[in-house]
């Protein structure tokens, strides 16, 4: 679709629309009221078009109704809302009670023509009720939000105080309490942000609150253990610069997530991210294709301007000290090049300025082809330097060797050898910090940008607190407290290198056209708008399991796996020519459904209690067992060798299916095996996910061959002599067994709940 149906009736709310949950309530009530306004363009109805366009205003009128007392219900809660909040339901009911009479056929004020009544005489009253309809309705909703908004804001300040608490403390016993709580408050904001990153529209926003929400997640940890060394030994120089440092780093993470969610900056700044290579190559490709369009838009400088800044960027490449000879030159020749092509073009397009001609000659459109092919060839050349190193770097950092000769030193209390380690961390963190701006440079799209900016910043603050947690270590060397935050800010390092990979593998495929680069995190969409008694001002903790700040940054490490496992499984998915496939289609819900695990790891998405987490994965299990069964019908069609391969692969993988069924079918007492449950319910779901990566690639291999074989001229012998059943046969390897119920129908039908009728 082009444009959002709310653009499809133009009205005034005076009110912009900042989330998909307050866009997709709209949608159908703009789409119902079109129906009604477009109707009255026919005088002339049938009876039976009457009844229906009746029981649309009815239906109209009556779930206004509904989502009116919804309204009315959250002003009662929240008493500076309630002027504004009564006034705007108010005005709702009232158009909404309009709809309904004008579009009452017993009302009709025109009397019967050739035996039928015109309905809709007053078109105005219609425009004019629809109007006051969209508008009222659009300013509950904004008003709504306002809700979810103090509701972060007020988790935010409980946040603070007690983070203020937290460094003034002078006892464990006073410190163990307060932490306590600060746990608490953490997993209620999180929740809080969660929702309200994946209910955003701008993408910029959703991902720069993922990288706040991160530093968050992994800062929480590091605050416990910090805090605890600084207390155990508190007359020690580094421990306090390292406790420092993570207060430091919370509190800034903290007022990012408020400058996302008020849309608001301290003295009026803009947030502007640093220009990239990518975003200069491509506003200048955009003005030279422009050039066809109009031949006196631009001033010829413009375009040599654009291109020489660019061409001033790529020295964060040419001048980098990890950049090859080879490299290098290959670099410069392209950059070369492309001024070269740029000054032809500029004269082939001034010699047609001479002639008067009002278009692009044959001459100037051949420039502008060779053109836009130098500068892609520029940023294909700038890519493959940028993730080849990437990638180079995260095999070579992949044993974690200078953090294990950190912590052996520092165990040993040898501070010279700590300090020898320390200046090798410091190579390794300058590399990664000049390896994530190269990323940043090629990324392809601003979300991505924002998380290399996210993973360079990273980097540059863990690196100088893991060395002094180091020396920390190395002059209380007995000190089980000191080896434990030494621990903690090791394992953020390797998951920050972790979360890389991903990042990496993500801009390839933006890079290759396999993903739009839309932010992490994206594939379910989550509607934050509050429900009277739930999401009131004074929000309470649902009396349901959540993991706590420590246990969610253990799990966090497992979610990251199933996470690029995820990410292998959709990459195998879009190798299928025949996306309808039953495999293909069961593999993309398996794939989603541990998607929305892995969220559950890092506090964010749909699932919100272990309960849910348990319900998910027993729904994954079914989807496989599904799998396993079409698997089972593909197998028949194989010859032996082929057969023996398929039936093992889907042995194992009813085999973890049932034991993941069991898993979350078995109750459990008490917070470890409760947490115990959820790290097996998350191998189980990996080790699946696993199977199925295996098999992807196999079965397409065979449905290729196979229609690679129906085409040629000879008879498909190898696949045994059946030709009696070949339609059967082409149904099953084309996977058209299945019931019908597949992702597409549940998606419909999720399409088609009514709009404003949420319990």
């Amino acid at each position: 679709m082009a444009s959002s149906p709310c653009s499809s009736v133009n009205f005034d709310s005076g009110l912009e629309i900042k989330t998909r949950s307050v866009e997709q309530t709209l949608i159908p009530l703009v789409s119902q009221i079109t129906t009604l306004i477009n109707h009255k363009d026919k005088p002339k109805k049938s009876e039976r078009t009457q009844q229906a366009i009746q029981r649309v205003g009815q239906a109209v009128s009556v779930a206004v109704g509904r989502f009116v007392a919804v309204g009315e219900a959250i002003a009662v809660e929240n008493e500076e809302l309630k002027e504004e909040m009564g006034m705007a339901c108010f005005e709702a009911r009232r158009a909404g009670d309009a709809i309904a009479q004008l579009t009452d056929v017993g009302t009709a004020v025109t009397p019967p023509v050739d035996g039928r009544t015109t309905v809709f005489s007053d078109r105005t009253g219609m425009v004019k009720a629809a109007r006051m309809l969209l508008s009222s309705v659009t300013k509950v909703l904004v008003l709504a939000d306002r809700i979810v908004i103090k509701q972060i804001i007020t988790s935010r300040n409980k946040v603070l105080v007690t983070l203020e608490q937290l460094e003034r403390v002078s006892t464990f016993q006073e410190f163990v309490q307060i932490f306590s709580q600060f746990g608490n408050q953490m997993v209620e904001f999180a929740h809080l942000t969660g929702d309200r990153q994946n209910d955003l529209k701008d993408e910029n926003k959703k991902a720069r609150m993922a990288a706040a929400r991160a530093v968050l997640e992994k800062c929480t940890m590091m605050l416990l253990t910090a805090s605890k060394t600084c207390l155990r030994h508190p007359d020690c120089e580094s421990a306090r610069i390292n406790k420092d440092a993570v207060f430091h780093r919370m509190r800034f993470a903290l007022e990012q997530v408020m400058e996302i969610v008020t849309d608001a900056r301290p003295c009026g700044e803009t947030k502007v991210l640093p220009l990239s290579i990518y975003t200069g190559i491509k506003d200048f490709k955009s003005n030279v294709e422009g050039l066809r369009e109009g031949l006196y838009l631009l001033p010829h400088q413009a375009l040599s301007g654009q291109l020489e800044a660019v061409v001033e960027r790529t020295e964060d490449f040419t001048d980098s000290a990890y950049t090859s000879h080879e490299h290098r030159e290959g670099i410069l020749q392209l950059c070369q090049l492309a001024r070269q092509d740029t000054d032809q073009l500029i004269t082939a397009w001034m010699e047609a300025q001479s002639l008067n001609a009002k278009e692009a000659t044959e001459e100037m459109e051949l420039s502008i082809l060779k053109t836009c092919q130098s500068v892609y060839e520029l940023r294909r050349e700038l890519h493959k330097v940028a993730v080849g190193r990437a990638a180079d770097l995260l095999k070579l950092h992949a044993e974690h060797l200078p953090l294990r000769a950190l912590k052996a030193s520092g165990g040993e209390g040898n501070l010279e050898a700590v300090a020898e380690y320390a200046r090798t961390l410091g190579e390794q963190k300058e590399q990664l910090v000049e390896t994530c701006r190269l990323l940043c440079h090629v990324s392809g799209t601003e979300p991505l940008e924002i998380t290399c900016i996210h993973a360079e910043e990273t980097f540059h603050v863990i690196g100088p607190q893991i060395i002094s947690a180091a020396q920390t270590l190395a002059l209380h060397p007995s000190s089980k407290i000191a080896k434990e935050n030494l621990d903690v800010f090791c394992e953020a390092w390797e998951s920050q290198l972790c979360d890389m990979a991903v990042l990496l593998r993500e801009i390839n495929d933006v890079f290759e056209g396999r993903r739009g680069g839309a932010a992490s995190g994206d594939k379910r969409a989550y509607m934050s708008l509050p429900r009277p008694g739930k999401h009131s001002a004074n929000l309470k903790t649902v009396k349901a399991v959540k993991l706590d700040a420590e246990e969610q940054s253990t799990i966090a490490k497992l979610g990251l796996e199933l996470r690029l496992l995820t990410s292998d499984m959709d990459t195998e998915v879009e190798k299928w020519e025949d996306q309808e496939h039953d495999i293909v289609r069961q593999g993309q819900s398996l794939s989603s459904m541990a998607y929305s695990m892995y969220l559950f790891t890092r506090g964010e998405g749909l699932l919100k209690t272990t309960t849910d987490l348990f319900h998910q994965a027993e729904v994954l299990s079914e989807e496989g067992l599904q799998l396993c069964s079409s698997l089972h019908t593909f197998s028949t069609q194989l010859m032996d060798e082929q057969k023996v391969v398929v039936l093992s692969e889907m042995e194992k993988l009813m085999g973890l299916c049932q034991q993941l069924q069991m898993g979350v079918r078995t109750p459990v007492q008490g917070k470890t095996a409760t947490f115990q449950k959820v790290d097996s319910s998350i191998q189980n779901t990996r080790a699946i996910i696993t199977v199925v990566i295996y098999l992807l690639p196999v079965c397409n291999k065979i449905v290729r061959k196979y229609k690679s074989e129906r085409s040629s001229l000879g008879s498909p012998q190898s696949w045994r002599d059946r030709q009696s059943s070949t339609a059967v046969k082409d149904d099953v390897l084309n996977g058209k067994n299945s019931n019908g119920f597949g992702v597409k129908s549940l998606e419909q039908h999720m399409a088609n709940l009514t709009f404003l009728e949420s319990k």
